[in-house]
Parts: structure tokens; C-alpha cells; sequence
């Protein structure tokens, strides 16, 4: 290759260089604790509630302290809710895939009168326009002249795959193009003459074979003075013919659609990351149908439909187990690597793997409304909502690109006139200035690398819905928890039985067992699973006869004709029984915050029974991990405080907080605000929902078993293993990490070929390596945290 002769650029030139939720109003419901049979069944003075807890009463799993305003969350949360009064219009744009496109749509169409909002998605190459308009034609015109042809889609209709990324004939012509190509250079080399007509013959061939797209978009760019890659590209390409440097034109052109055909392979790494979550679920589905299976299109099943899932399976829909018991991994949703016993009763996640055994089981959601398909929405949402980040390079790009094509133009104008020479010489060193200067390598790096988290998010059990979210992790600082259905198990468990007297633990419990076994209320059934889960497969409860539901005290019955009770120190009184070591035992569990109770008959008193919601099994490690992450973490509930306090001294929290209603916990969250900055709330997504409102960011838990948790949070651990939050939090600095990293390679690439530009070293050449070597190097750099583990 031969270039004009260059000297050292002495020009001296100076570039120019919301709340997030009101208050809510409380309510205090006292729920009674009737069971399923009509009566009561309190065994203690202090029930185990989900909520608030209130002495004499037990609030009913899944009852809600207060009904919670949902649409608490500020539209920047939400990317899918519409401004209001508007009309939405989706279409799907082949051409469009990358920020360049999305800046060159966002500049013709978002200053359109009538037009409220533009959602992007490029993972879909999807555009949805928010627009106030009786006649939408001219946007479609608009997308027509800047070469994005639009198809419209209906509101309803799914998302189609994408266009293969690279296909087979573009990579036909790109060989094509570099043979010619290298042979032109050559050509010249050998010859030394870079306009004989064997070379601009050859390098004209090269150009046309591989470099229509860029040209045509340089062009387009060039008519809405657009100043993006291509257009610089264009103008870079354009001077070299013009100052006679074919083979060198050639040669660049080629390198550069190489480098963006490399840019969209890697690119569909990170799409594919993300569709694969939406093609877990099956496209058909066994169905009954009269006495008969038939095959049927998951789409077509109505809710209610039996199905039938077998070993090796995955579950096609959302549904309740009705037959058959076997083992179910969700490692897909929840990112739980061990399978799941299920049984009848038990819930169904579409995209779960039937492992072992056989099940029947009844729809619940129908196809576009599974836990599967709002997980997949919420990513595909998520990836519209730029990150801080992006959203600073993106300003910097709209000024940084201007002012460089300024310097070069100032260059190729004034260079000869103030540094002599040939004027294609300065021309040739301000096409070079161009093509290092484009800040493609800045602007494509934040999407990927932010999708690249979203995906391994997603893949951990970790949904994140949006960029900004993914980033706000790492500036937590401090953590408040709800501790019923957070923190602990969220369901009454049998902790203590202590038998007195002449009694066994195991004799005593099966008597308690036989009697509970008859009420469905949650501190009874939480006796007989106790019992079940220390007892024999062959074991069997007493048959119990004349039995009683005694209102607010407790239970009775006769088993091998003699009188049982089981219930509070009230109904041991009203007995006229009295047993010091069981008042002794009754005080020391009520002081731990515990349900407890008597078993005795006719002539003496048995065991004291004690029952509690229990601590999750990994909560302990995964507060101590918060804290070794720098984050503050307290617990807010609303249950007595006493309760709060054991079991804040069981996990190890120095401040736990008990007694809150409502208010109190948005009071708590404003003050911890002020006192360590960044804070996020963790709940169940619905009781909690105003608390996470008003945190910076809400967290709920166990979202694969709740739609609402989904909808409402901005991060959603779609299991209940509490070790998520700190790995939500690891997660989002190990973004922060590669994005800054991104932003200091790509400008610290460009700064050494500015000093090589300005010293008359670098060549065309050098600057396309320049520009989409950095853009490569980013690009690739961000899809490492597709290789995230928590």
C-alpha cells in the first residue's frame, strides 16, 4: 500500500468542549382465626400471622394487612405502560439492530408532532411509537426514507424470531469483497500505482460486493445530517477515491463490514441468551379430551384443561397438580439446581422439567399469561429502559461526534493553508481523524453489556427489569426485609414439645397430632406435619370421636374413650388444671415469640407444644453476606415485637423492628434513606408493595409463585433462597465493573491514535483497527457476564 507522504499536524486547535410513591393509607384488619369446620382453633395467646399480629387472633395465610396501591410504581419503571391518551403502534424493523439505527429513528421521528414516546426493542428489532395521531401513514413514510422499512403488528400479535444476524449470501460477498480487495493492494504494491485501472477496477469490484449497506446508510445519514459510523465511514471511503487511494478505500471498506458482521454475531449471542428463556416452554401439550389424549397447540389450551405431563417433560402451561406425584426441577425459573418432590395440590411453572414420575394436572394461566411468558416479557421490557450509563454515553456521543467532525474539516481546510503542503495529504489526515473519532465502540458497548447482565440475571433467578435497576444494585447501601414470608418460611412449623411427667415426646405428639389432624387451621395442621415428619411411613393418628372446636381456646376429643384437650392456658383453667413446669414452659416460649399450648386430659397434664414461623434455612448466611458487601440490613414487619425480636436474635440483626403498620414501614424506609443513602425494600410484592414503592429499589421474593410480585418489584428472586440478594447486588458491580471498563478502553484506544493522527503516523487502516477493533473488544468484553455465576 502506498499512501501521500505525511509530516506532524501542528495546527493548534481547541475542541469546545422523581418521588418514586406517595403515602399510602393503613389499615389494621383483626382477622379471626375460624377454621374450615366453623370453629376456633387458638392454642396460645400469640398467633402466627402473615402481616401484622395481634394478640388472641391468627391472621390466615395470605390474608393482607392493608390492599396495596400497585400502581404505585413511576412509568419509569414501567416501559410498557403507555402515556395516557395515547394510541400505541408496533412494528417490526429488519434493518434496525443496533444504537446507530435506534439514534437515526429517535431524530426523524421523535420530533414529529403528535408523537409522545418511542420504545425501542432491539433484542426483537421491534419499535412501538406512542403517538396521539388519527392518521399514522407519515411515521411509516418517515421509517421508509431512512431506509427502515417498517411491518406493522397487531397489539396482540407475538414477537417472530429475528433475521439470521449474518446470512449465507452476505458472507459469500464478503469473501468475495476481501479477495478483491487484497488483490488490489497487491496490484498497487506491486506496480506502485494506485490508479492504474487494474487496481480501481479491482477495488471498485471489492466496494460494490461488500459495501452497499454501509454506503447507502452513509448516505441516509449524510440527507438527515445524521453524524453516525456510517456516515463518517462513508465520508472516509468517499475522500480516499477522491485523493486517488483506491486499494486503500477498498480495503477499508471491506475491514469495516467484516467488523460489523463480527459486531452482530456477537450481538446475537447476547439476543439469544435472552429468547432462550422464551423457548423453555413446549409448543404442544397433551390434553384430555373426552376419555381420549389428544396433541394440542399450547396456544389453543383454555384454562382449566387437564394435562398430562411425563417423565422427560417440560410442563407446557402454568397448572395445579390434580394426579401423580414426581420429581420437578424449575432450575430454568428459579435457578434451584436440585429438582422438586411435587404432589397433588402442588403448583406447575411452564418451562419446568418433569424429571420423574407422571402427573396430571389442570391449566391455570393460559399460554401468554404463564409465570414463563411474564418473566420473558419483563426481559424483553427491561432491555427498552436505558441505564444511567448508557444514557451519560449517549449524551456524550450527541456532542463529542460534532465537534470532531469539526476538528477534521478545520484540518483538511486549514492544513495547507497554515502547515503547507499538499492539500492531500491533510485531506488523507483528516479522513483518518474521522474514523477514529466515531464514537461507535462508547455507544454499543452499554446495550450489550447491560442485556449481557440482564440474561445472566435472569438465568441465576435474578429478574431485573431494566438497565437502571441492574445498575442501582451497586449503590445499595443499606437493606430493610419483611420477615413473614422473607425471612422465615411464612407458614406456622412445630418448634418445641416438651412432655412432663410420665410422658414421651412421641406419645404425646401423636396425641396432639390425632386431635389437630381434625381442624384445617395453619397452627393445627403445623402440629400434624410436625408429627409426620418425625413419624414412621406405617404410623397412624388415634381415631378421634366427639370432637370439638372450643372457640378462642382450642380443641377436644375422645380418643380410646377418654377426654383430650389441646389448647391455651385459658382453657387449661376453665379445666381447673394447673401444672407449674407447664406454666413455667408456656411463659419461656411465649417470651420467644412462639404459639403455645397444653395438651392434658381428665387427670393430668401431658406436654407443652409450641409452634412458630420459622427462619429460612439460608437467611443467616445471606445477611452475613450483605454485610460483608458493605450493606446495612434491618427488618421491618408488622408482627408483635417480641416474635421479631427472637427471630431478629436467631439471624443475628441488630435492628429489627416489629409492631409496623403500613405508614410506619414507609417512615422507616424515608429515614434509613437519610441515614446511609441508596436503600432497597425486600417483600412478597404485595403487603410490601408501598414500602418498595418508595424504596430505591423493591425486591420480592418467591416471584414464580405470584403474578403480582412480578409486576410490581424491580428486582424479582423468582425462588425463595435469600442468598439472591447479595448475588442481585455482586451481580450489579460486576456491571458497573465492565461498563466503565468499556468506557476506558474505548477511549484510551482512541486517545493513542489521536497522538498517531496528529504525529502524521496513523493510517486509514490503523483507524478502522482503531474504531472497530475497540468496538469489538467492548463488545465481546461486555458478553463475559453472560458467563455469570452467583
Amino acid at each position: 500500500m502506498s499512501a501521500p507522504t505525511r509530516r506532524p499536524i501542528v495546527i493548534p486547535i481547541k475542541p469546545v468542549a422523581a418521588p418514586r410513591a406517595s403515602d399510602v393509607a393503613s389499615c389494621d384488619h383483626v382477622h379471626d382465626h375460624g377454621d374450615s369446620h366453623g370453629g376456633a382453633h387458638s392454642h396460645g395467646e400469640h398467633g402466627v400471622e402473615h402481616g401484622r399480629q395481634h394478640p388472641h387472633h391468627h391472621a390466615h395465610a395470605g390474608d393482607d394487612c392493608c390492599t396495596p396501591d400497585l400502581s404505585l410504581k413511576t412509568p419509569a419503571s414501567s416501559p410498557a405502560e403507555a402515556p395516557a391518551g395515547t394510541s400505541a403502534l408496533r412494528w417490526r424493523i429488519d434493518q434496525m439492530d443496533c444504537p446507530t439505527e435506534e439514534r437515526l429513528i429517535r431524530q426523524k421521528l421523535g420530533g414529529m408532532p403528535g408523537v409522545e414516546r418511542l420504545d425501542f426493542n432491539l433484542l426483537q428489532r421491534e419499535l412501538t411509537a406512542h403517538h396521539r395521531l388519527d392518521d399514522v401513514s407519515k411515521l411509516e413514510a418517515a421509517l421508509q426514507q431512512i431506509g427502515m422499512a417498517p411491518h406493522r403488528l397487531l397489539s396482540e400479535e407475538p414477537s417472530l424470531p429475528p433475521p439470521p444476524a449474518v446470512p449465507v449470501r452476505t458472507r459469500w460477498l464478503l469473501a468475495a469483497s476481501g479477495t478483491t480487495a487484497v488483490a488490489a493492494e497487491a496490484v498497487a504494491w506491486a506496480t506502485q500505482d494506485e490508479t492504474g485501472w487494474p487496481v480501481m477496477s479491482l477495488a471498485a469490484l471489492s466496494i460494490l460486493l461488500a459495501g452497499g449497506p454501509t454506503l447507502k446508510k452513509g448516505w441516509i445519514a449524510l440527507r438527515h445530517l445524521t453524524l453516525n459510523i456510517h456516515f463518517l465511514m462513508t465520508l472516509a471511503v468517499g475522500g480516499a477515491l477522491i485523493i486517488g487511494q483506491w486499494a486503500e478505500a477498498a480495503m477499508v471498506l471491506f475491514l469495516f463490514a467484516v467488523a460489523e458482521a463480527i459486531e452482530a454475531l456477537s450481538l446475537e449471542r447476547a439476543r439469544k441468551a435472552v429468547q432462550a428463556l422464551s423457548a423453555l416452554a413446549p409448543d404442544v401439550a397433551w390434553v384430555k379430551q373426552g376419555e381420549s389424549w389428544v396433541s394440542q397447540a399450547v396456544g389453543e389450551v383454555a384454562i382449566g384443561a387437564l394435562l398430562r405431563i411425563r417423565p422427560g417433560e417440560r410442563v407446557p402451561l402454568d397448572a395445579v397438580i390434580t394426579f401423580g406425584q414426581g420429581a420437578v426441577s424449575e432450575s430454568a425459573l428459579t435457578g434451584e439446581s436440585l429438582p422438586l418432590d411435587k404432589s397433588v395440590g402442588d403448583r406447575l411453572l411452564a418451562g419446568s422439567v418433569l424429571e420423574d414420575g407422571s402427573l396430571e394436572a389442570r391449566s391455570t394461566e393460559a399460554a401468554g399469561r404463564s409465570t414463563l411468558a411474564r418473566m420473558a416479557q419483563a426481559i424483553q421490557a427491561a432491555q427498552a429502559q436505558r441505564a444511567p450509563t448508557q444514557r451519560f454515553v449517549d449524551e456524550f456521543a450527541r456532542y463529542y461526534t460534532p465537534v470532531v467532525v469539526l476538528i477534521a474539516a478545520c484540518i483538511a481546510v486549514l492544513g495547507p493553508w497554515l502547515g503547507g503542503g499538499d492539500w492531500h495529504e491533510w485531506l488523507y489526515e483528516a479522513l483518518v481523524l474521522l474514523v477514529i473519532a466515531c464514537p461507535c465502540a462508547l455507544v454499543v458497548s452499554t446495550p450489550v453489556t447491560v442485556v449481557s447482565g440482564l440474561a445472566a440475571g435472569a438465568r441465576q433467578g435474578i429478574l431485573i427489569k431494566g438497565g437502571a435497576h441492574l445498575e442501582a444494585g451497586q449503590k445499595l447501601h443499606a437493606m430493610a426485609l419483611d420477615k413473614t414470608g422473607t425471612l422465615t418460611e411464612g407458614r406456622p412449623a412445630l418448634t418445641d414439645c416438651e412432655p412432663l411427667g410420665r410422658w414421651r415426646q412421641a406419645d404425646a405428639l401423636l396425641m396432639a397430632a390425632s386431635l389437630d389432624e381434625h381442624s384445617s387451621h395453619p397452627v393445627a395442621q403445623a402440629v400434624v406435619r410436625g408429627w409426620r415428619q418425625g413419624a414412621s411411613e406405617d404410623a397412624r393418628l388415634w381415631p378421634v370421636s366427639e370432637f370439638q372446636s372450643l372457640s378462642g381456646r382450642g380443641v377436644s376429643g375422645l380418643i380410646d374413650g377418654q377426654r383430650w384437650w389441646l389448647g391455651n392456658p385459658r382453657l387449661m383453667a376453665e379445666r381447673g388444671m394447673h401444672h407449674d413446669d407447664a406454666m413455667a414452659h408456656l411463659q419461656t416460649l411465649e417470651q420467644q415469640g412462639k404459639t403455645a399450648f397444653v395438651l392434658f386430659n381428665e387427670s393430668e397434664v401431658v406436654a407443652v407444644l409450641g409452634v412458630a414461623d420459622t427462619v429460612r434455612e439460608h437467611a443467616r448466611e445471606a445477611l452475613v453476606a450483605l454485610r460483608s458487601l458493605g450493606v446495612h440490613t434491618v427488618m421491618l414487619s408488622g408482627d408483635n415485637p417480641v416474635s421479631v425480636g427472637h427471630v431478629g436474635r436467631q439471624l443475628g440483626l441488630a435492628d429489627a423492628r416489629g409492631g409496623l403498620l403500613p405508614q410506619d414501614k414507609l417512615d422507616a424506609i424515608a429515614s434509613l434513606k437519610a441515614s446511609h443513602g441508596s436503600v432497597a425494600m425486600v417483600g412478597d410484592g404485595v403487603n410490601d408493595a408501598p414500602a418498595m414503592a418508595r424504596a430505591d429499589v423493591g425486591l420480592a421474593m418467591g416471584a414464580a409463585g405470584t403474578a403480582t410480585a412480578l409486576e410490581t418489584a424491580d428486582v424479582a428472586i423468582m425462588d425463595d433462597d435469600l442468598r439472591k440478594l447479595p448475588a442481585y447486588i455482586r451481580l450489579s458491580r460486576e456491571t458497573a465493573n465492565v461498563l466503565w471498563q468499556n468506557i476506558v478502553l474505548a477511549l484510551s484506544i482512541k486517545a493513542v491514535f489521536f497522538v498517531l493522527a496528529f504525529t502524521g503516523q496513523a493510517t486509514l487502516w490503523m483507524a478502522v483497527f482503531a474504531d472497530m477493533g475497540a468496538s469489538l473488544l467492548v463488545v465481546f468484553n461486555g458478553l463475559r457476564l453472560l458467563r455469570w455465576r452467583a
